[in-house]
């Protein structure tokens, strides 16, 4: 194995998987990861993929490289095992976006709603929720409430007024937003098109409807890689974090593939990576194995509430 490019003395790579036998250990990693962690990790997934790994697990050490909802929920799900998260700064704008307090105090107003949670919230929130959904579960779900049945669904608005289209059913919305899908360029997008006219224009719903219009395919983080597998040979360019066109070229290695630029405050374009996803990295990765810390702890009240919530999906999802 090929000597870490930072530092020729250390083996980062070899001694992660070292750590990893000596802790038993499973490095779960989401799409949106750098490169070199999705190719360390036992498994690279979407926020219910990784879901059903964390509660399945037989290892005594959940490692998610992820942003720390992700973890919080690992741990809501496996209270017995310890789970590290590479960076605590590894937050989320949606996340950010929704205040306990004021979720809580949302909830109160409308007293007969039932909440439709989307994943990408704070174990607080979740514990104040009553179904979690993500983007692959969220139109099944909904679906099965009964009609009568007044639904809040936070935090994202948009992915939430994406399936108040899909499923004809009226949601009170929290208005959230994820800073990645929020900001991509439309201009950027219809140049994108233009000089490549043949390719597939593929979306995730957190992106505002105004981009979605745009899409051949619309679905979550794995329903876009299995869109790009079955299309091989083919261009497309994506709407969503650009850390998932490695799944993409791995598993359709004849395509080629066009991440979108976002359009930022000063009104140029940057890069559309999301700045939490991008703090974990491979040397963080070998530190928290190696001291075996952030260790990432839900309070036992918070997590009994949430783990309801979480449990909910599971079974919904089945």
């Amino acid at each position: 194995m090929a000597l870490h490019k930072f530092d020729p003395y250390i083996d980062l790579e070899g001694e992660i998987l070292q750590l990893k036998n000596q802790l038993n250990a499973v490095i779960l990693a989401h799409y949106y990861q750098d490169t070199e962690i999705q190719d360390l990790a036992d498994f690279v997934g979407d926020s219910l993929e990784l879901s059903k790994r964390a509660a399945s697990t037989n290892a005594d050490v959940i490692v998610f490289c992820g942003v720390k909802f992700m973890a919080e929920a690992a741990s809501i799900l496996n209270p017995t095992k310890k789970v590290l998260l590479p960076d605590l700064a590894a937050g989320c704008s949606l996340e950010d976006s929704c205040p306990p307090k004021e979720f809580a105090a949302f909830r109160d107003k409308h007293p007969n709603h039932i909440a439709i949670t989307y994943i990408n919230c704070s174990a607080e929130v979740k514990a104040l929720s009553d179904i979690i959904v993500t983007s692959s579960n969220a139109e099944k779900i909904i679906n099965s409430i009964p009609a009568d049945q007044p639904i809040i669904f936070a935090p994202d608005r948009h992915l939430g007024n994406y399936l108040i289209r899909k499923t004809g059913r009226e949601m009170t919305l929290w208005q959230g937003s994820c800073i990645v899908h929020e900001n991509f360029s439309e201009r950027e997008l219809i140049k994108l098109k233009t000089n490549y006219p043949k390719a597939h224009i593929i979306a995730h719903p957190e992106c505002p409807a105004s981009l979605i219009e745009y899409a051949d395919h619309v679905g979550s983080t794995s329903s876009l890689i299995n869109y790009a597998t079955q299309h091989d040979g083919d261009e497309f360019i994506v709407l969503t974090e650009p850390g998932i066109i490695h799944q993409m070229q791995l598993n359709a290695p004849n395509s080629k593939f066009y991440d979108v630029p976002s359009l930022n405050k000063a009104g140029c374009t940057s890069c559309s990576t999301c700045p939490y996803m991008r703090l974990n990295t491979l040397e963080k990765l070998h530190a928290c194995m190696k001291k075996q810390s952030p260790v990432i702890t839900v309070p036992a009240e918070t997590a009994q509430k949430a783990k309801k919530a979480l449990d909910r999906m599971l079974e919904l999802s089945l």
